[in-house]
């Protein structure tokens, strides 16, 4: 090493030409601004809050809603026309989220969801109502994918299972608060500031969103697959029809029942056969090769089959059977969201750390078939409330575990550039499973509902129209009611124990690291 002098120049080195055999060493790109994961998933939270409040606030106003704009006949299309809107669009979002972004496709979603909650407010009439609902549900089938496909951008899957299970947790409370805060809104104020609470919480939702998320796209856009959209909103737009007409405008064993079934057949193997030649299909069917997607997305429409098929009536089993008051009903589902809240935070903590979660899917639905088994026999022997709480917190237990985690799985299986996809398809399939349950329910209560009593009448005046049924005419309804529910709760204990079969053959995954980590 060479010293030079105080008083000496500084030697200049003559420059040299680069060596061009040399390998050329790669540009250092400056790391990109980290996204702020509080910011996000503050807003995916309280988007997620909009949609699971819209989905229960609404139904305690339809009184009222008659009341001042009329259309009683039309009255079951308020809630048809946001459940056919929302659940078709699910799998559209997640798709184009994938491609073009999810920033953008979930401003869209908040906008039109807001749109939709201003115009219903402002509604004169149950057309334009009805209307506007089917707008709002547009914006509300993105609010629930982009939510959960967001979070998949910013937390990798190793950390997701605790935030998943917050969603869940917002997901039980909303289901005991939304009837509540609608009762309350729609007794101070009016029915429609039910849709003007929209507005400020969703304005805040879209600042969340705007400023926190910046995942860029695909920068992969390929022509939308039209043909496969029109075919799969007409499958599942004829599906919903059909189940939410059958055995009310049509009997189940009748010409136009078979009519529509077939179309939906029809409708479901033009979709298949269309995403299969495809250059970009809408869902991607080598993902169900995958046995823990294809499980996975199985497993959660059966879980919410379940869940709705055999909850949907309990409150009614409640009031006429055991002769409660509505209020007094509704308590008793309080022990399933309690046991819901409780595990989705300690189940995902625990999964987070553990760094797998089949353990926890196991447990969960285990505990669900157990609970439903329970209120099968509880139904049928007539049991005292006491004994359903101790089945109904038991199956908020099982909940808790198993949704959040189901989600975490399904979305640590699929590469992340189809993320989106992967969490529409799953949201899609659990809200056909909970139509479908409901249907299932309905069609059951409807074939063992039948004797002396007039049980249509008095399930619509409910407790306070058991006073003019003599001690024979009671024993009759409770009997029709429990043989009724006895079916309801068998079917849906006979899937949720399916579902614990699907998992059980699972293969045990560890959770990824990092959000953009290929699955293994």
């Amino acid at each position: 090493m060479r010293y030079l002098s105080s008083n000496a120049r500084p030697v200049r080195k003559r420059p040299t030409m680069p060596d061009m055999s040399a390998p050329v060493a790669a540009t250092t790109v400056p790391p990109a601004r980290p996204v702020p994961r509080r910011i996000v998933f503050a807003g995916a939270m309280l988007s997620m809050l909009l949609a699971a409040l819209d989905q229960n606030i609404v139904n305690t106003a339809l009184p009222r809603m008659v009341a001042d704009l009329g259309g009683m006949a039309h009255l079951s299309w308020v809630v048809t026309a946001f459940m056919l809107s929302s659940t078709v669009t699910t799998p559209l979002y997640g798709k184009l989220s994938d491609t073009y972004g999810r920033r953008k496709l979930f401003l869209v979603a908040i906008g039109l969801f807001l749109a939709g909650s201003f115009l219903c407010g402002a509604a004169g009439s149950m057309g334009q109502l009805i209307l506007f609902r089917a707008l709002q549900g547009l914006g509300a089938g993105g609010l629930l994918v982009l939510a959960q496909a967001s979070v998949g951008d910013v937390i990798p899957p190793r950390e997701r299972p605790r935030y998943q299970g917050l969603f869940t947790g917002v997901f039980a409370l909303a289901s005991v608060a939304g009837p509540l805060l609608g009762g309350f809104i729609t007794s101070a104020f009016s029915w429609r500031w039910v849709f003007y609470v929209n507005l400020p919480l969703g304005a805040v939702a879209l600042l969340l969103i705007g400023f926190g998320l910046r995942t860029p796209p695909s920068g992969q856009r390929k022509p939308l697959d039209l043909p496969g959209v029109l075919l799969m909103a007409g499958f599942t737009a004829t599906l919903l029809l059909y189940l939410a007409w059958g055995g009310t405008e049509f009997p189940w064993a009748s010409l136009p029942s078979a009519g529509m079934a077939a179309l939906v057949l029809l409708l479901l193997i033009g979709f298949l056969w269309r995403e299969s030649r495809a250059e970009d299909p809408l869902v991607r069917l080598g993902l169900f090769r995958n046995p823990v997607f294809a499980r996975g997305v199985a497993v959660g429409g059966m879980m919410v089959f379940a869940m709705l098929g055999s909850t949907v009536f309990l409150p009614l089993y409640f009031q006429l059977v055991l002769g409660m008051t509505p209020a007094g009903a509704g308590a008793m589902m309080l022990p399933q969201v309690a046991g819901m809240v409780l595990t989705s935070i300690l189940g995902g903590q625990a999964a987070a750390r553990l760094g797998k979660n089949k353990i926890f899917l196991l447990w969960g639905i285990g505990l669900e078939a157990v609970a439903l088994c329970g209120l099968a026999a509880f139904s049928w022997l007539a049991a005292p409330p006491a004994v359903f709480l101790v089945a109904l917190a038991l199956l908020g237990l099982g909940m808790g575990m198993g949704m959040p985690n189901l989600t975490t799985a399904v979305q640590n299986a699929v590469a992340y550039k189809e993320l989106g996809a992967a969490t529409g398809a799953m949201t899609f399939l659990r809200s056909l499973g909970g139509a479908v349950g409901v249907a299932a329910s309905g069609a059951i209560l409807a074939a063992r509902l039948v004797g002396p009593v007039d049980v249509e009448a008095i399930t619509r005046g409910g407790a306070a129209a058991l006073t003019a049924l003599t001690p024979e005419q009671h024993a009759v309804l409770s009997n029709a009611y429990r043989t009724a529910l006895l079916g309801c709760f068998t079917l849906s204990a006979v899937v949720m124990t399916a579902a614990f079969f699907l998992v059980l053959g699972l293969p045990e995954q560890t959770l990824r690291a990092s959000v953009e980590e290929s699955p293994a």
